[in-house]
């Protein structure tokens, strides 16, 4: 065990696996841990062994939001600085592919932390809310107000913001919220099976990929083509690129470095 309920372990084919565990409190997040939860992120982003990153809670439990009694008893100003810093998502900013195992609630914070993952597998315990509203805040980090609407569409993400509603596993999928329903006991093994299958693409371009994805979203089109150029002409001057072309050629399997 990690502090603050945080665990993080890696595998041998480099994937981290980061879990929010706190099973009595269904994963609600103090200060402390969602430091440790960051900490974790940035690990994850900054080593090279590491090439895709699955975020979960223990069983039965995703994220039930921010720990109010932890919330009263640390007002703003007493927060970990880093809370109030970090510019924007880290799971978002994080160079790697992310895979959200969702298996039961994730309310309030632990929304915004679905949200924020480029793909999200659920099981039939999941449930999400936005539940905001009901306690006179904003999304707070603030991937409800702007991420949200671009993946589910405006309409929508406001009736959410708006009602607080509970959102099942099915309705999830129905939206596009989630990628696929799995069984409790298959939802890990799903990740890591979908995690896999990433990682036989390079870590190079993934990286571009995800940072032309996620930053495609605030500009113009123009903007975006001169960012996709300097991405395109990455790509075909590195390592990866040459080892591709090089495993087809020879039919093969790559052996990608992420240079």
């Amino acid at each position: 065990m990690t502090a603050h309920h945080i665990r993080f372990d890696t595998t041998d084919d480099g994937i981290a696996v980061l879990t929010i565990d706190r099973a009595e409190k269904r994963n609600a997040m103090s200060w402390a841990m969602l430091e440790a939860f960051n900490r974790a992120i940035e690990t994850a982003a900054q080593d090279d062994t590491v090439r895709v990153l699955v975020v979960m809670g223990v069983p039965g439990a995703f994220c039930a939001g921010t720990d109010l009694s932890d919330l009263k008893d640390n007002p703003v100003a007493d927060r970990p600085r880093e809370q109030r810093d970090t510019p924007w998502w880290l799971l978002t900013a994080c160079p790697k592919p992310v895979i959200a195992a969702i298996d039961g609630y994730a309310v309030g914070m632990g929304a915004e932390l679905a949200s924020q993952c480029d793909v999200r597998l659920v099981s039939p315990n999941a449930k999400f809310s936005w539940n905001f509203g009901q306690r006179g805040l904003v999304p707070d980090t603030g991937a409800g107000s702007w991420l949200l609407p671009r993946l589910i569409g405006p309409s929508q993400a406001l009736h959410l913001l708006y009602s607080g509603e509970i959102v099942d596993a099915e309705a999830a999928l129905a939206m596009g919220f989630a990628q696929a329903i799995h069984a409790p006991g298959a939802l890990l093994a799903a990740a890591m099976e979908t995690a896999r299958k990433y990682l036989a693409a390079s870590p190079f371009s993934l990286a571009r990929m995800k940072r032309l994805v996620w930053e495609g979203l605030e500009r113009d089109v123009a903007a975006h083509m001169v960012a996709h150029g300097r991405a395109l002409s990455e790509c075909v001057n590195s390592n990866d690129h040459r080892e591709g072309v090089a495993a087809f050629l020879e039919k093969r399997a790559p052996n990608f470095t992420g240079t």
